[in-house]
């Protein structure tokens, strides 16, 4: 169903709801948070309270940690401030470290001076029969307050807002209600698994939402950009609850870079305002218009542009032709199959230098599978042209390791031992522990530390695996293991300086010409981000020496999302052939095939989705006319 909403406040082109965008989520959370900070300061000079309406989960997180970073350093009281948060899951303890009571306790309530009689959260133990008389009495208390000051939401992938999940109605109250699989799926990762997280929720409705005096949306990351564009820039459906709001007269979207990426001002500010026309920008608009007139780019004629909003290339550069030509020539450069650079060859418009001919190379992966899923074909074919590669992978990646599939292994081990009567106390205790461990587990309980170990075993010999496929020697892999990875659970720790050490140490011990890294902030559990940040910092701290004048960094991206194409600047293109030896490379990462924990909402294997999203890559670069390939690997050049 569409809504006819008529809209009175003024917004940038394109969008119905005003858009904040940072380049960080961290600068953006610290300006959220003083905008909280300044309206409790305001109620306390008024001597009234300050009625917030909260949420959950990884998105507000930073938020409330700069909260109490106010209350502990700069006298930030909440004794004037009354809170409600916004759902919660059914049925749920309110002790079980995946319900939102127990998030708020641990991320905020419990490190600042809030009185707990002030802060409202929904109760998932209560019962069925009482539930439409528990939701009445959570709107009523609400209204008691004077209603909520200010309402901080998130968004799900399905436009959700609160647990209002596709369907819901604009004059919706707090209610039970059904979880989509979408929301589901999503956080599996917190639940060992979909088949234990809960069915359904209590949740603010919209208009209880709506009723909020004022409201701030945030989304962070490439997951988000796709239905942040459908809330802001598309109809008022309830298809996607999050478009509701553009009828609230005052709510912002505060959203980071890559979660404004499909944005109209984003993806084509030529339409929204005058841009300067750099190479970059050019070239991004002639494929915008090629894929958007479904040509080819020397098929794009004077008339393409003029009714397209292009007319000022024109001016610029003549005629289509002329334009033409140069972003074909552009985009033919981008291709080459030697990503190493190709010796004794004019590298004048390749992406690589020829010199050094046999370079030292440096991959960083971080899990142990995201080199051969993300660059498996130009892995194998660095390795092949003769280059010194060398791999490092930067996490143990064990939380990614069922527990049946560990236990198999420690038993086999057991067993194994039994057969030929080999004594170790030490693998019969480890099979001791994690059966006993195992037997109790509850759902999302951290793994001991000896069923980390065992997980991390498995990973680093599949790993091992791949390599030896490939052809690297034992002695050019180097297993990191990163501290800020080992917490036994899917929430890791902030990259730390120990990390930064280990990669710097890395790095200067091989000296690398070039440095392959995973520039994937589609992630949805934000391991790739902290580990390229760890990179960054690390190369940040030693780009003085000598050797790294002479240090390219490449970005690859992963299983989830592939470079824009006006974005690439390396394509490297697959045979069948190699194509399937990719295939084979991914097939070595057995823990990894079939049920893998953290599937998501895509049932593909990762070797299916790499498949796809290296086809369609070279798909567009046919469709754009130029060589057809079976499949393509894409990297972007980090200049530091």
């Amino acid at each position: 169903m569409l809504i006819d909403i008529q809209i009175s406040h003024p917004f940038t082109s394109f969008e119905k709801i005003p858009v904040t965008i940072f380049e960080e989520a961290q600068e953006a959370c610290i300006k959220v948070a003083e905008e909280i900070a300044d309206l409790i300061r305001l109620k306390q000079q008024q001597g009234s309270n300050a009625v917030l309406g909260l949420s959950t989960g990884s998105t507000p997180k930073k938020i409330y940690a700069e909260l109490i970073r106010l209350h502990r350093q700069e006298g930030l009281s909440f004794k004037n401030v009354i809170c409600f948060n916004l759902d919660e899951y059914f049925p749920i303890s309110g002790e079980s470290i995946q319900s939102y009571k127990y998030f708020m306790k641990e991320n905020l309530f419990n490190h600042i001076d809030i009185e707990p009689k002030n802060y409202h959260i929904p109760d998932g133990q209560i019962g069925l029969e009482n539930i439409k008389q528990y939701c009445e009495e959570y709107e009523h208390k609400i209204q008691a307050a004077g209603g909520i000051d200010f309402q901080l939401l998130g968004i799900g992938r399905n436009g959700h807002i609160g647990f209002n999940e596709p369907g819901s109605h604009i004059s919706s109250s707090t209610r039970l209600i059904t979880l989509d699989r979408i929301t589901r799926s999503d956080a599996a990762v917190d639940f060992s698994g979909i088949a234990n997280v809960p069915r359904k929720a209590i949740t603010m409705g919209i208009n209880t939402i709506l009723s909020a005096k004022r409201i701030v949306l945030l989304a962070w990351g490439e997951r988000k950009a796709d239905i942040i564009k459908m809330a802001v820039e598309g109809p008022v459906t309830e298809f996607v609850p999050a478009s509701y709001l553009q009828a609230h007269p005052n709510t912002s979207l505060v959203v980071d870079d890559a979660a404004a990426g499909l944005l109209t001002r984003k993806k084509a500010p030529w339409l929204t305002e005058d841009v300067e026309w750099t190479k970059q920008m050019t070239k991004k608009a002639v494929i915008w218009l090629a894929i958007s007139c479904n040509k080819p780019i020397l098929k794009l004629t004077n008339n393409d542009y003029n009714e397209n909003g292009l007319s000022s290339l024109l001016v610029l550069h003549g005629t289509a032709y002329d334009i033409n030509i140069k972003v074909f020539n552009w985009l033919q450069h981008t291709i080459t199959g030697w990503p190493g650079g190709k010796p004794d060859a004019d590298d004048t418009n390749r992406p690589e230098r020829a010199e050094p001919a046999k370079k030292r190379i440096l991959i960083f992966s971080p899990h142990p599978d995201d080199d051969i899923i993300s660059m498996g074909g130009t892995f194998q074919r660095l390795t092949d042209q003769g280059h010194e590669v060398h791999v490092a992978y930067q996490t143990s990646g064990n939380i990614a390791v069922a527990d049946d599939e560990a236990f198999r292994f420690v038993e086999f081990v057991k067993d194994f031992n039994q057969q030929f009567q080999i004594n170790s106390p030490n693998a019969e205790k480890i099979f001791i522990d994690t059966d006993s461990f195992l037997q109790q587990k509850k759902s999302g309980e951290p793994d001991i530390q000896e069923l980390r170990f065992v997980k991390g075993l498995i990973r680093k010999g599949e790993a091992r695996n791949t390599c030896r496929f490939v052809g690297i020697p034992d002695e050019n892999i180097h297993y990191l293991n990163l501290p800020f990875y080992e917490t036994g659970t899917v929430e890791k720790k902030p990259i730390g300086e120990d990390d930064i050490k280990i990669i710097t140490s890395l790095v200067q011990q091989i000296k690398p010409h070039q440095i392959f890294a995973a520039g994937d902030l589609a992630d949805p559990h934000g391991t790739h981000k902290v580990c390229l940040d760890g990179i960054l910092a690390a190369l940040a701290n030693i780009k003085h020496l000598d050797f790294m004048k002479d240090c390219w960094l490449w970005l690859y991206k992963g299983a989830w999302a592939e470079w824009d194409i006006d974005a690439i600047e390396m394509a490297v293109p697959m045979s069948p052939e190699q194509v399937l030896r990719k295939r084979y490379g991914i097939f070595k990462h057995q823990s990894q095939k079939d049920g893998v924990v953290f599937q998501g909402t895509d049932n593909r294997e990762f070797w299916q989705r790499a498949e796809e999203r290296n086809r369609a890559t070279a798909e567009l670069y046919n469709k754009l006319g130029l060589a057809e390939y079976e499949a393509m690997e894409a990297f972007v050049r980090w200049r530091f």
